[in-house]
């Protein structure tokens, strides 16, 4: 039997030019070397030694287009772990209007890796806890059979998503709220379906999501959800 490396991870992500890149790929983007770099305040050179160091620790994948190349987390498992980490640290000081004003924005609505985490995600899934649609079952939540209805009459194959290799819906607990929000391939698959209602879009740079105007009255109407 093997014995996981945590040391090696650790190593990985607690230097502060790669937990800068992790954090900017947390909201599930693949982005290119060249953004990573400016994100971390380092050189090109120097983000791609980073970069290859998590490649091969298994931390990111990359994908190749023409000359550039793109990078991601490598799987569901690295942004939970991300995130919870971020449950454990301690705050950064804020030093700029602009620091506070995205903060404030991260903290309402955004991507954990694929799913939808802030208060808007904490928030939707206690309402469905409420209704009756999903259960808490040890570390997971399952669907009920009404939650089975409204998923299918909200555009969402449950049984499909069932039958995926993924973890189908566990907890993960929000470094912001200090609460659980839906995770795993039912929770990507209900952001995935907020999206295409335009009820959440995203913002241009980084893993904030807004809520629309048409999402303010759909979450009133659908599950008595005001923000």
């Amino acid at each position: 039997m093997t014995i996981p490396n945590l040391v090696e991870v650790a190593s990985l992500i607690g230097d502060e030019s790669r937990a800068s890149m992790l954090m900017c790929l947390l909201g599930g983007k693949a982005l290119p070397a060249n953004e990573l770099a400016r994100a971390a305040r380092v050189t090109p050179q120097t983000a791609s030694s980073h970069l290859a160091k998590m490649v091969a620790g298994g931390l990111l994948v990359h994908e190749s287009y023409g000359r550039h190349r793109y990078y991601r987390l490598a799987n569901a498992e690295v942004g939970l772990a991300l995130e919870a980490l971020n449950t454990i640290a301690s705050p950064k000081p804020v030093r700029s209007l602009r620091e506070s004003d995205e903060s404030r924005a991260l903290r309402f609505a955004r991507t954990c890796y694929d799913h939808l985490a802030g208060e808007v995600g904490v928030a939707l899934t206690d309402k469905m806890v409420e209704l009756g649609l999903i259960q808490v079952e040890g570390r997971d939540f399952v669907v009920t059979v009404d939650g089975s209805k409204w998923f299918h009459e909200f555009g969402i194959d449950v049984a499909g998503i069932r039958r995926g290799r993924r973890h189908f819906a566990r907890q993960c607990l929000d470094w912001s709220e200090r609460r659980h929000h839906l995770a795993g391939a039912l929770g990507a698959a209900l952001t995935n379906r907020l999206l295409e209602l335009t009820w959440v879009e995203r913002v241009a740079r980084g893993r904030a999501v807004r809520v629309t105007s048409a999402g303010f009255v759909g979450f009133e109407r659908e599950l008595r959800i005001k923000f």
